[in-house]
């Protein structure tokens, strides 16, 4: 009897999350993420100008091989270990609750709980909004222990951290830390090369790494860009090529995170989307927006010691992304509370 009581608690002491990392990859299409690469796009050369080295990369005849090519970490790790939700094929439909489907709405949508039609544009503009991560910064044993590193410079806006001190590193952001590995982080983000105009997604991954490491923040959010900067110019085989990239920076942190006491067993990773894009027809696949309905489609992966081990999942379901920031906050113990509405947590994925 004494076993199974002290058995019950280490299960129950396993399965609490103490720290939580959040990656989107902006813009990111569920049909890539499910389907893998897409043979009508690798065909065409206006698309897809390294026809032959990227078919090689990403393409199998076979779906599911297709899929892990592109998403190697995703489907052996993420799949294995927690749940993926957003195939509509299989019926799982994620969507943004906002109506505008692009960026800024959609981040906002993300952190704040609440898709607020006044948030509207994705210019300059202090979200008035209450975000989750400001939301944790302020509970007891985590002021101070949660940070942003973005590829987009308008994050510090929406993430507000004039108000809130929250640390958010933007595009070329120095550090402006006495470390000689940020350091090198500093100089590469600034003597780099940038082919669309914003230093490019690694340096971001970097930076947020090397600032993990240092500093053991408890939430941390990366945000990347490169996936629908290459969409949006039409370049199928960059942006291919950057999600792949970014899949491997996803096994790299989850690596590093399963390699220190704070966060091995103890972390809960969310990987998701800002919003879809359009299908292949009629050049829709590079845009998205209000006029393009698939553009509200979205996903998510997550694993984690408090979510339930379910895989890919293939029920008929409906979860908006205005659910995640609830979601988060409960995972860590708290009811996310803010001065608008926040949409409701996804209980079902919870262990407890």
């Amino acid at each position: 009897m004494l076993l199974s009581v002290l058995l019950s608690y280490a299960v129950a002491a396993q399965s609490k999350t103490e720290n939580i990392v959040i990656v989107t990859l902006d813009g990111m299409r569920w049909q890539e993420l499910f389907g893998g690469a897409d043979s009508v796009l690798l065909r065409n050369s206006n698309y897809t100008k390294e026809r032959q080295n990227t078919t090689k990369l990403f393409w199998e005849v076979n779906q599911k091989e297709r899929r892990e090519k592109l998403f190697p970490f995703i489907w052996n790790t993420i799949s294995v270990q927690g749940q993926i939700h957003g195939n509509r094929k299989e019926g799982s439909k994620v969507n943004v609750a906002n109506p505008y489907h692009f960026s800024y709405p959609g981040y906002n949508e993300i952190l704040t709980g609440f898709p607020d039609s006044a948030v509207n544009s994705n210019d300059k503009i202090l979200n008035k909004n209450t975000n989750v991560l400001e939301y944790i910064n302020n509970q007891e044993g985590y002021k101070g222990k949660v940070a942003a590193f973005t590829t987009w410079d308008v994050f510090p806006y929406i993430i507000n951290k004039w108000r809130n001190g929250i640390y958010v590193n933007a595009d070329v952001d120095t550090l402006k830390f006495e470390n000689s590995r940020l350091q090198l982080v500093n100089d590469l983000q600034f003597l780099t090369a940038k082919p669309i105009d914003v230093r490019p997604d690694v340096v971001t991954y970097l930076a947020a790494r090397e600032y993990l490491k240092a500093f053991h923040p408890k939430v941390l959010y990366i945000a990347f860009d490169e996936t629908d900067d290459f969409a949006h110019a039409g370049e199928y085989d960059q942006y291919l090529k950057s999600a792949h990239a970014e899949d491997a920076m996803l096994a790299d942190i989850w690596k590093i995170l399963q390699s220190d006491s704070q966060y091995k067993n103890k972390t809960t990773l969310l990987v998701t989307c800002d919003h879809g894009r359009g299908d292949i027809n009629k050049d829709n696949w590079r845009h998205h927006g209000q006029q393009i309905a698939e553009s509200g489609e979205t996903w998510f992966a997550i694993m984690g010691p408090g979510i339930k081990n379910k895989g890919e999942s293939t029920i008929q379901e409906q979860i908006y992304q205005e659910q995640y920031a609830a979601t988060l906050a409960a995972l860590l113990g708290f009811q996310f509370i803010a001065p608008h509405p926040v949409g409701a947590s996804i209980k079902e994925l919870l262990i407890n």
